[in-house]
């Protein structure tokens, strides 16, 4: 935290002067009382005072004061917010290979869950689309802001539902940059700030080269994160054997500047799903934060009134 007057901060001496005349005062008043040597008339003319209670009014008077002064300083503290048009491209596998049961219930499953979570905590005004891919990639969602409707997407993801059999990663990526490049009117000459997050769990059989793709994004700027999703021992119907191949992802991040995940559980892929979207589409800003000082300041105001008020029936 830094602060924008900080020479302000000097009427906190002020504060400190009064919290020491206040203590100053009680030893005093403590000291006079002991001098009065007739316990039993000094307990008649000075009956029990409420004890810890009566300093309760002045310390939170005097932290209202610190409180004021700080903000009265102008604090300011970094934050992250969203990016202005940020956008995320997320491409799930959807090949048959998704359909292994070393993840239960299924792979696709639960990367259709994830993803799910995924999207619900990414900021709203993110827009977010949806490309699944088999031999082919098919945009499910162009990017929006509504969740609804990417939800409705997401639950569309199935065997099949991205044409003939195979992996096109390299397609994949291709098609989401297409969606990042015509976002919106500006788009062609001055990219969002845009990420694609890709999920699959074995390496490109079809379509173009994923290092052809990697480079494309790597020209516009879109860092490309990337998640094995998947086993060794992975299996589909028929007992066929679809061990998980990350070889190709991990290339493909490291060719674009993004982070590459190697989830073999359900609660793998949502720890690797949380790490990207810690990251994704913001940006610090330094912002003014003396309303907080201030509020809480105000509220220990509020504070001192009401217990001055209700144990001594008078305002401190």
């Amino acid at each position: 935290m830094t602060w924008l007057s900080p020479e302000r901060l000097w009427l906190l001496l002020g504060v400190a002067a009064l919290a020491a005349a206040y203590v100053w005062a009680q030893r005093r008043r403590s000291r006079y009382a002991v001098r009065f040597t007739n316990l039993r008339l000094l307990d008649r003319v000075a009956p029990k005072r409420p004890g810890w209670r009566r300093h309760v009014p002045a310390s939170l008077f005097l932290a209202m004061l610190a409180l004021l002064v700080a903000g009265f300083a102008q604090p300011q503290a970094d934050v992250q917010v969203p990016r202005e048009r940020a956008t995320v491209l997320v491409a799930v596998d959807v090949s048959r290979s998704m359909l292994a049961d070393d993840v239960a219930p299924d792979r696709l499953t639960a990367a259709k869950a994830a993803a799910h979570e995924f999207a619900g905590n990414l900021p709203e005004p993110f827009n977010v689309g949806l490309v699944g891919f088999a031999g082919t990639a098919s945009v499910f969602v162009p990017p929006v802001t509504d969740r609804d409707q990417l939800a409705r997407g997401i639950d569309r993801l199935s065997d099949g539902s991205a044409g003939r059999a195979g992996t096109a990663i390299g397609d994949a990526i291709a098609a989401a940059l297409d969606q990042i490049r015509t976002l919106d009117a500006q788009a062609g000459e001055d990219t969002p700030p845009a990420r694609v997050v890709v999920l699959s769990d074995g390496a490109n059989t079809a379509g173009q080269e994923p290092s052809a793709a990697a480079a494309a994004a790597n020209e516009l700027g879109v860092p490309v994160d990337t998640i094995s999703f998947g086993t060794p021992s992975g299996t589909i119907a028929g007992g066929q054997q679809v061990p998980v191949d990350g070889e190709t992802l991990r290339s493909i991040a490291d060719a674009t500047g993004g982070r590459y995940f190697a989830a073999g559980s359900a609660d793998e892929l949502r720890d690797a799903y949380a790490d990207i979207g810690s990251s994704v589409g913001t940006e610090t800003e330094r912002r003014d934060v003396s309303a907080w000082f201030i509020g809480v300041g105000l509220v220990l105001a509020l504070g001192a009134a009401l217990a001055s008020l209700l144990w001594f029936s008078k305002l401190p």
